[in-house]
Parts: structure tokens; C-alpha cells; sequence
């Protein structure tokens, strides 16, 4: 079992730094191809291709996907609604209403 894992921590590896080094080739052919001829910019290297993107990953925060399972907000929200009251469920409904938000098929269009 053991060995099955790090198995598969080797190969997320290699996959991960393939998946670098293909990306990072990527933006250096696009870059020499459109910035020296749009703006005069000089041609980058490979590793200044690499540098590149860790440079936007540490600014711009990119690359990484969404905290939690996608769909969480929705999960979390059924579950607080069959907690609810009629009452409250009703009272939700109102407020969502008034904000010109529509709620459901139980919210006539407005005309």
C-alpha cells in the first residue's frame, strides 16, 4: 500500500513538472513571437519564460482552483434551507422579492 502511494506522488511530480515545462515553453514562443514585434520588447529565454510565471503567480495569485468542492456554496445553502421554518422560508423568499431578485417558480414576473 505503501509503495502504491508514493507511486503516485511520483508520478504527480512528474506530471507537475511537465506540465511546467511545456506551459512555460508556451509563453516563451508567444512571447518572443508577439512582443518583439508589437512593442520592441527584446526576446525572453526559457528560463526567463519560467520566471515569468512565477512572477504572475506570486502578483496575480493565479493557477489554483477554487477552495472546497465545487458547488459547496449550493450544498451548504440546501442544507440551511431544510432547516428552515415555513415561516422562515417564506420570510427569505419576501426579502429576495423586494430586492428584484426572482425566487423560484412560486415568484410571479414582473410586468
Amino acid at each position: 500500500m505503501k509503495r502504491h502511494r508514493v507511486f503516485r506522488v511520483l508520478k504527480f511530480v512528474l506530471f507537475a513538472a511537465l506540465f511546467i515545462g511545456v506551459f512555460s515553453f508556451v509563453v516563451m514562443s508567444l512571447w518572443n513571437w508577439l512582443m518583439p514585434a508589437l512593442l520592441g520588447w527584446r526576446l525572453v529565454s526559457y528560463w526567463q519564460a519560467m520566471g515569468i510565471l512565477v512572477l504572475s503567480k506570486i502578483l496575480f495569485g493565479g493557477f489554483r482552483g477554487r477552495p472546497g468542492p465545487p458547488w459547496y456554496w449550493r450544498r451548504r445553502m440546501m442544507e440551511r434551507w431544510e432547516q428552515m421554518t415555513p415561516e422562515e422560508c417564506e420570510r427569505f423568499r419576501k426579502g429576495l422579492e423586494s430586492c428584484g431578485a426572482p425566487f423560484g417558480p412560486t415568484s410571479e414576473p414582473k410586468k
